[in-house]
This record gives C-alpha cells, structure tokens and sequence, in this order.
C-alpha cells in the first residue's frame, strides 16, 4: 500500500520558517514527480511546488524565492523549506506523487500538515 507521511508542520510566527517532510513508501520513488499542495479553511487546494524525477523545480508566484523544494531519493523522501512565512502561508499542507505512464496516472496524497503563521 502507498504511503505518504507529512511531518513537520506547526505553529509559526510570522517571518518564521519551518521545514516539510514527506516520507514515501511503496512506490518507485525516484520516478515520480513530487509536489506540495496546500488548502486554507473555505479555499480550494493549490499548488505550492513541484519537483520531477529530474529535480526540475516549479513554483507557485506566492512563495517563489521564500520556498524551496528539494528531494532525497536515497530516502525517498521530499522536503519544503519555507521561509519568510506569512500569516497568509497558513493552510493544510499536502503532499503529492504523481507518475503519468501511457494509459495510465498514478496519483497519491498524503494526509497533510497543518502550518500556523501566527503571532
């Protein structure tokens, strides 16, 4: 069974930073794109950064030059270090694996963590 484990979430205050983790299980990890999604209370989910089996990175405009995602692939593991945090930063944060085969899309989340920007 797939599993993704977020860990590292918490309460912040503003001008913070803090630093995500996302452990994979059970899949191919190296081959899959990994992303960091987001969702605020009464906002639909967003993206906030994705990286791809070649380290690509792609950003959001909101948190381009205060996040930064990177990937461990000898621990299949993802990471999001944020920084300069906003009150507006605040929201459920979730992690991602994508891999698009012909015919198929394998997609998985994780059960996310919570980041509090507050003082």
């Amino acid at each position: 069974q797939v599993r993704l484990v977020e860990s590292g979430g918490g309460l912040v205050q503003p001008g913070g930073s803090l630093r995500l983790s996302c452990a994979a299980s059970q899949i191919t990890f190296v081959a899959y794109t990994m992303g960091w999604y987001r969702q605020a209370p009464g906002n639909q989910r967003e993206l906030v950064a994705t990286i791809n089996s070649g380290s690509s990175t792609n950003y959001t405009d909101p948190v381009k030059g205060r996040f930064t995602i990177s990937r461990d692939n000898s621990k299949n593991t993802v990471y999001l270090q944020m920084n300069s945090l906003k009150p507006e930063d605040t929201a459920v944060y979730y992690c991602n694996a994508k891999r698009v085969v012909p015919g198929r899309m394998y997609n998985y989340w994780g059960q996310g963590t919570q980041v509090t920007v507050s003082s």
